[in-house]
């Protein structure tokens, strides 16, 4: 959205330069190394109640992992987990989440690296999405134009693109071809896909495994040589080396959240599209918008004619009518809404649902350090929406980590 020349900095030299805060459902952003009691938040304990909720601090974990550890040290599994909104792993990240079936008091001898505990007490489950947003502190270091921020920041006026993130589409960069599979009901390609890609694997071992399968479909011989890390993989493979025509079993090996993952990453991949097209083409306008929420963020329940926010859809069988872009995107990856009806794997349709072409940027504030050439961000964004998007806009130097 913006036109001038990015600062052309590092982004995540160290976790620290990385914060983020969630943005709870009553409107308080969470601080980094500060302690919260349920009424602090707006909440209400319950001494009956079967969950713990707790503020969960990390740095370099991601979300599930985080917390699958602290269950473990309880005894809990990981269905006994909740948490509003996954954060980065290289960060340094706070937020609320909660575990089934424990008193929150035990959570406060938990003791694990780069783990603590915030706060705990006795209420119910923390919902996946109810937070509102989150804020974000992030410095871009070695820029060579750090002036350049407040160029790039006049020009925004306060508003974004709402890109998906790269996060959507994998650490190998290949959801959206295994959705695509999935989707055309081509359930060899994606179980082969997932299996034998080795886009951005580092093991050597791993990557010989995996050029070695897609040679020579060896199911059992594939179980010998994967990595005992590569859990999901061989979990596909034994099922594979039992009945080598089985691929929609071995695909159901799967956790279902890693199988959503590649319908969503199709879902977003049309999205990204999409707006790729308006934004060249400078075209916002919709049929469909939405009024803001209490905090001021858009809010897709209150869709209708006319409102603050233009709003796409994010397809699925049940999407009522699609426009030309699209048509043409969905054309082009060669299948349509009705694909989302999954026959060959029901349980990963999707009805679709809507999403903000375009969201507000709250309290962005930015400061330049000339000496060691950084430029320093605060900001608030949506619950969904993605810094790296707004980053990318700032900085404008894409081989950035």
């Amino acid at each position: 959205m913006s036109k001038s020349e990015g600062v052309l900095g590092s982004i995540k030299q160290k976790p620290e330069d990385f914060i983020v805060k969630e943005i709870t459902d009553t409107g308080i952003a969470l601080e980094v190394n500060r302690r919260y009691t349920a009424n602090e938040l707006g909440k209400a304990e319950n001494p009956e109640g079967k969950f713990a909720t707790f503020v969960l601090q990390k740095t370099n974990w991601n979300t599930v992992q985080a917390l699958i550890a602290i269950a473990k040290r309880l005894g809990r599994g990981k269905k006994s987990i909740s948490y509003a909104g996954t954060k980065d792993r290289e960060a340094v990240t706070v937020q609320l989440a909660s575990i089934y079936g424990i008193k929150a008091e035990m959570l406060e001898n938990i003791r694990i690296k780069d783990i603590s505990i915030n706060g705990a007490w006795q209420n119910g489950q923390v919902e996946l999405g109810s937070n509102l947003g989150n804020a974000f502190e992030i410095t871009i270091s070695n820029c060579k134009a750090p002036e350049n921020a407040e160029k790039v920041i006049a020009e925004l006026n306060g508003k974004m693109p709402n890109y998906f993130g790269e996060q959507r589409f994998g650490m190998r960069s290949n959801n959206v071809e295994i959705g695509l599979h999935i989707l055309r009901n081509e359930l060899k390609e994606a179980a082969l896909e997932f299996l034998t890609n080795t886009t951005n694997e580092k093991n050597e071992r791993a990557v010989e495994a995996r050029k070695e399968l897609a040679e020579t479909l060896d199911f059992e011989r594939a179980l010998e040589e994967f990595p005992n890390y590569l859990k999901p993989e061989r979990a596909m493979l034994r099922r594979l080396a039992a009945n080598s025509n089985d691929y929609a079993g071995a695909l159901r090996q799967l956790p279902r959240g890693i199988l959503i993952m590649f319908i969503h990453a199709v879902q977003s991949e049309i999205f990204n599209k999409e707006l790729d097209q308006r934004m060249l083409n400078r075209d916002f306008s919709t049929d469909v918008y939405c009024d803001k929420n209490q905090y001021g963020f858009p809010d897709i329940s209150k869709l209708s004619s006319s409102g603050e926010f233009p709003v796409a859809r994010i397809i699925g069988y049940d999407t009522q009518s699609e426009n030309q872009y699209e048509k043409e995107v969905m054309e082009g990856m060669q299948i349509s809404k009705e694909s989302f009806n999954i026959r060959s794997m029901p349980e990963l349709s999707m009805k679709g649902s809507y999403r903000p072409l375009i969201v507000n940027i709250k309290n962005l504030r930015h400061s330049v350090d000339e000496e060691a050439k950084a430029v320093r961000l605060s900001f608030e964004l949506p619950s969904g929406s993605y810094a790296s998007v707004l980053l990318d806009e700032i900085n404008k130097q894409k081989q950035s980590k």
